[in-house]
């Protein structure tokens, strides 16, 4: 992949755009590079030599159905910026034709942050027990200075739909279970049925991230102390306004060990000094001052979410639609996220 030619971008013509709409912001050539491991809109880091910038657009070949996707991820980080939410400084939005013509899809420049994204356990391990601990727990809060924002006071009070918001989800994700059967899965209408049978009341709506773990955010130094802090939270394009306990039950299930070796889905529990669930909701709930009581709904319901995404991975691959190596133990993995699920709505 050649940086003056990365797929997708066309460098040219965004040193086009960017001397026409930032004009002073790139002082020479620009190279580029796709930033790996991205699993729907594609990101790229851009350099004229000095400065550094990203880009972020669709997917290859994918435009209409994404198109609003990028206006939305632009949107709510332009929105958040002057909080005290850490996002990257939006730069540009393109949407026309005729700024689009030769990247062939709306896309956006943003500000590069520097930061660590920690996927894995052994990622975890040269920050060691205290800064694992203190990382995670940052997460925390930076989750609930998220949902204290008031989404009229930003611009976003039609950034979704929150009446109804639970219901629609579990219909949602349901109608994608659909669409991927091709074998038996045990438990699986059990644990769809019984998210629907114990929907729990929503507390007021917040914008919410969709997506919010540790690999989501980048993990930098303070400029002034040195010490670890969240520089930016990464990839929007599920936000919405919604029920915020859906992303405190998302980042309690990925705090959870899945005890799976060679396991394609990681998460970092099981990293020295990484804080169990237990306390993570509790600094949730009294920073933030809502109810948790039902959080065992809403991680079981971030197992069932994992366990669909799977199986349409699943299904891809037996179609021969998947590229690249670990699909072949993806299907592996939804039978064990719709046992957790379920054993989650118990003990709860």
């Amino acid at each position: 992949m050649s940086p003056d030619h990365p797929p997708g971008l066309d460098l040219d013509r965004l040193r086009g755009l960017l001397d026409r709409e930032r004009p002073g912001l790139v002082h020479g050539p620009l190279t580029g590079r796709l930033i790996e491991g991205g699993r729907s809109n594609l990101t790229y880091t851009v350099s004229d030599g000095t400065a550094r910038w990203v880009v972020r657009r669709p997917p290859l070949g994918h435009v209409l159905a994404t198109a609003h996707d990028m206006k939305r991820e632009h949107r709510v980080i332009s929105a958040l910026h002057p909080t005290d939410v850490p996002v990257p400084k939006p730069l540009l939005l393109c949407e026309s034709e005729e700024d689009t013509a030769g990247i062939g899809a709306p896309f956006y420049v943003m500000e590069f942050v520097e930061g660590t994204p920690y996927r894995t356990a052994d990622q975890l391990l040269p920050l060691g027990p205290e800064r694992t601990r203190a990382a995670v727990l940052s997460l925390v809060d930076t989750l609930v200075e998220l949902h204290a924002v008031d989404p009229a006071e930003v611009g976003l009070a039609d950034f979704g739909r929150p009446e109804g918001f639970l219901d629609r989800q579990l219909r949602r994700w349901g109608k994608q279970l659909d669409a991927s059967r091709n074998r038996e899965l045990a438990g699986i209408d059990e644990l769809h049925a019984t998210l629907g049978r114990r929907l729990p009341t929503s507390p007021a709506a917040t914008v919410i991230h969709g997506d919010y773990r540790l690999d989501n955010v980048l993990i930098g130094p303070d400029p002034d102390t040195g010490a670890d802090r969240i520089n930016a939270i990464l990839d929007w394009e599920m936000s919405t306004l919604g029920d915020p306990l859906t992303d405190l039950g998302l980042l309690v299930m990925y705090s959870m060990p899945l005890d799976l070796p060679d396991s394609p889905v990681s998460t970092t529990a099981t990293a020295p000094g990484h804080p169990d669930p237990a306390e993570l909701v509790e600094r949730y709930a009294a920073r933030s001052g809502r109810d948790v009581s039902t959080v065992s709904w809403y991680t079981a319901f971030a197992w069932f979410k994992l366990a669909v995404i799977l199986e349409g991975i699943h299904y891809r691959y037996t179609l021969g639609q998947t590229v690249g190596a670990g699909f072949d133990r993806i299907g592996d993995l939804v039978p064990v996220f719709i046992s957790h699920g379920l054993t989650t709505l118990q003990e709860g």
